[in-house]
């Protein structure tokens, strides 16, 4: 059985009983098992890979961080600029730009970037809690979508 077949058995708690701490954690373990198939172990990663499928983008995945327990992934789609011209000038607009924080001991994987992220106001809020837990659950459920749809293109990030 494959991966994502794998995950597609796994109680969907987060769909089913939303916002609460462990739907958010079954969130983030999806988000790991999809990641999983689309490059292999995380912990094992190194540096830049591409993805290139017939009729879709590029997918390029890069290594940010590496730590004992955790590997900071950036995932992005390059689209072809037709505006760049000349030599020596970039050719690719990058979106969506997401940094993936991998919990490899824990097998969890959280968005911890998506491009619309916009810095809270300085002073106290006390809604801010309940706005960053809102925020991780639109993150997380973007990414769980997007990691499905580059799946389902046929990309792969793994070596050959």
């Amino acid at each position: 059985m494959s991966v994502l077949s794998a995950d597609v058995l796994l109680p969907v708690s987060w769909s089913t009983r939303p916002r609460g701490f462990g739907a958010l954690m079954a969130l983030y373990e999806s988000n790991y098992l999809r990641l999983l198939q689309l490059c292999g172990d995380p912990a094992m990663l190194r540096g830049e890979r591409v993805s290139r499928v017939a009729g879709g983008c590029d997918l390029k995945l890069a290594v940010v961080e590496q730590c004992a327990y955790t590997t900071t992934l950036g995932l992005t789609h390059l689209f072809h600029d037709h505006n760049a011209v000349g030599p020596g000038l970039a050719t690719f607009l990058t979106y969506p730009d997401v940094r993936v924080r991998v919990y490899c001991d824990a097998r969890l994987a959280q968005a911890q970037h998506w491009p619309s992220d916009r810095p809270e106001p300085f002073g106290r809020d006390p809604l801010q809690s309940e706005r960053e837990l809102e925020h991780r659950w639109v993150h997380n459920t973007m990414l769980n979508k997007w990691l499905e749809y580059c799946l389902e293109l046929g990309h792969s990030l793994r070596t050959a």
